[in-house]
């Protein structure tokens, strides 16, 4: 009989995802990383921006705003490191996005005041 309590191999087995885990994301490029982070935001705010299913009950411009602006945080600030294809392709649709944002939006923010613009410059 073991002398570990199933709560202490409850851990254990925890501990060991985790390692794994760990082991795993290791071995991603940062590239890979950023690029799937962008992918994520730029999904959440698509949604929220209106530009899903049932855009009725899922638009929520405060909440797009908010990912819109993390988005060009991330986009610009990696930009330089991501090489031309993969940062063209996310300043696309981070354009998009914002362009989408300002069409949504009942009191469009001014020309350069809009998600984002801050770091990508006036969108229009």
């Amino acid at each position: 009989m073991s002398d570990t309590s199933p709560i202490q191999d409850g851990h254990t087995h925890e501990d060991e995802a985790i390692a794994g885990a760990t082991r795993d994301i290791a071995e991603v490029p940062a590239v890979e990383v950023i690029t799937t982070t962008a992918v994520h935001l730029m999904s959440a705010a698509a949604v929220k921006v209106g530009l899903a299913d049932d855009p009725e009950h899922q638009t929520d411009l405060d909440e797009a705003r908010k990912l819109i602006d993390a988005l060009a945080g991330l986009v610009t600030a990696s930009a330089a490191h991501l090489g031309d294809q993969h940062a063209r392709s996310l300043r696309d649709g981070l354009r998009s996005l914002q362009l989408a944002f300002r069409e949504a939006s009942p009191f469009p923010d001014e020309i350069g005041k809009g998600p984002g613009e801050k770091y990508t410059g006036p969108v229009n």
